[in-house]
């Protein structure tokens, strides 16, 4: 599942660099999540980065972008197969 971030982020820039896949970007007012690009830290981390690193907790699944394990780590090749 891809992770989205709640309007009440505060946009501290905690997340931006912690995302391995480049899928936080800043958005107008708060950050935004790329589901194409978010795969949870699937490969690189045991847990998504961006949560743990956020002073305000509005990280969350985001429930439009509901996804596998499988789905995931296929997301996850894709995106890194260049590497």
């Amino acid at each position: 599942m891809s992770l989205m971030i709640l309007e009440d982020c505060i946009a501290c820039d905690a997340c931006l660099e912690e995302c391995p896949n480049s899928a936080i970007e800043e958005g107008d007012p708060f950050y935004i999540i790329d589901p194409e690009l978010c795969t949870e830290c699937y490969g690189f981390y045991d847990e998504p980065a961006c949560v743990s690193v956020c002073p305000v907790d509005v990280i969350v699944p985001d429930p439009d972008n509901v996804e596998t394990l499988e789905e995931l780590k296929y997301k996850h090749s894709q995106i890194n197969k260049d590497s």
